[in-house]
């Protein structure tokens, strides 16, 4: 055997076998919720059950319906997903319809965001403002990365509330937000417990009691935790000395997280199996995700459809040449994300962003029972990754009364306002936001 060359080692080598944190959330199932406290607190994610409504004035039940059949509709997910300083508690709610008749319709997925004015916030969030105002600007070079509004534990009074482990974030790896008062204040920190606990009752106040949510079709409720996306890092080619790769999809501002992935542009060239074989490679490395939740994000496509083209639409093409001496070589176009074909909100006319997508291993975890849930925790990982397969596929319908979807697109006000038909600021709001469905291929 030859001596080992230290000259044809590269960090490369080692960066293969490492993992990129992106800059997207994923929602998983994370076991039944049977605590009737979290079922009625609005600040628990969820999956299935009943809604936990944050206005006070119970949204009306036709909020629910299917626009197609009229009839109401199971809840999908409850996330609980405040804006970053923001004095607005929010939670984003999700239901779908499961009648065959009714897939691939308008309205057979509807998307509602409840928001209420917290007061009790609000003076502690003005009184981090006017200490940050105080200060000296901090070096960009060392500033906090902006903290993902799902990023509720792991990091002390990361939080506006300290909401505890099963709200939706969390994940360790994600809490980067400061606290919201001083570490030198131990006077403000001894009175956050008790601000906090009444915070909890507050927003666990909220019950469907003699209500007609209580009597509404439901799925088993499961808690909906998250984790950061990780992903095989991309090995670096051996290059000459002093070549150097630029590599302009990289963003600066996704604070150091690799967004290639996202950013890539679509070339002209994809049919629907490519575009599909793209979204199963990026799902298969978190199987069990059932959400993908990245604020003023990019969505994952799911198929080369009408969807596709509105939100990756072609660039103008460069005109050809029209005589012999004047041939040029013309690179394929490449379809980039460019989401001004969602409608802006009616009430403020802001433009809509993306937030989050529904992905197809919802279904399946909606429609599994307690006890197929705890069958699919000892299957092995080649059993899990076939399943994977066949509900991306659709082959794994379980029965003829269910959800066909590939992924559901939700997009939300970019100003998240809370306004009054009139236009007029509102302490509680209760709007419908756009969903976009890309079907089955």
């Amino acid at each position: 055997m030859p001596p080992i060359d230290d000259e044809d080692w590269s960090d490369s080598d080692e960066e293969a076998l490492s993992e990129v944190e992106t800059s997207v959330l994923l929602g998983t199932p994370d076991g039944a919720i049977t605590a009737a406290a979290d079922l009625a607190d609005a600040a628990v994610s969820r999956i299935g059950g009943h809604p936990a409504f944050l206005p006070s004035n119970e949204p009306s039940f036709s909020s629910s319906q299917c626009k197609a059949c009229s009839r109401p509709m199971e809840l999908l997910v409850q996330m609980w997903c405040p804006f970053e300083n923001s004095p607005m508690d929010r939670a984003l709610y999700v239901w779908g319809c499961a009648v065959p008749g009714c897939q691939a319709k308008e309205g057979c997925i509807r998307a509602w965001r409840g928001l209420r004015y917290n007061d009790a916030y609000a003076a502690k969030l003005e009184k981090k403002l006017a200490k940050q105002k105080a200060k000296a600007p901090i070096p960009a070079e060392k500033a906090t990365p902006k903290p993902n509004p799902f990023s509720l534990s792991g990091v002390p009074n990361s939080s506006p509330f300290g909401l505890g482990a099963q709200i939706f974030g969390d994940s360790p790896s994600t809490a980067s937000s400061p606290p919201v008062e001083e570490a030198d204040e131990p006077s403000d920190n001894e009175s956050d417990a008790t601000s906090e606990e009444e915070l909890l009752t507050a927003l666990a106040a909220t019950t469907l009691e003699e209500s007609p949510w209580r009597s509404a079709p439901s799925y088993t409720p499961l808690y909906l935790s998250t984790c950061s996306e990780y992903l095989p890092a991309q090995p670096k080619p051996k290059l000459p000395p002093g070549v150097q790769v630029i590599e302009p999809l990289d963003d600066p501002d996704k604070g150091g997280k690799d967004v290639s992935w996202i950013a890539e542009a679509y070339e002209n060239s994809l049919d629907v199996d490519q575009v599909f074989e793209r979204f199963t490679k990026r799902v298969g490395f978190e199987g069990d995700q059932c959400v993908r939740y990245e604020l003023e994000g990019t969505p994952l496509p799911y198929a080369s459809d009408s969807i596709l083209e509105s939100l990756f639409p072609l660039p103008p093409a460069p005109p050809l040449p029209v005589t012999k001496a004047a041939f040029t070589v013309v690179s394929p176009a490449k379809r980039a994300y460019d989401p001004s074909s969602v409608p802006s909100c009616p009430v403020c006319k802001s433009k809509r962003i993306f937030e989050c997508q529904l992905m197809p291993n919802l279904i399946n975890v909606l429609r599994a029972s307690s006890d197929t849930e705890d069958k699919r925790k000892k299957l092995t990982d080649e059993e899990r990754r076939k399943l994977v397969e066949q509900e991306l596929k659709g082959s794994n319908s379980g029965g003829s009364r269910g959800m066909e979807w590939g992924t559901c697109l939700i997009f939300s006000c970019s100003k998240d306002c809370s306004l009054t038909d009139d236009g007029k600021e509102a302490r509680e709001s209760w709007r419908e936001e756009v969903v976009l469905i890309q079907w089955g291929v």
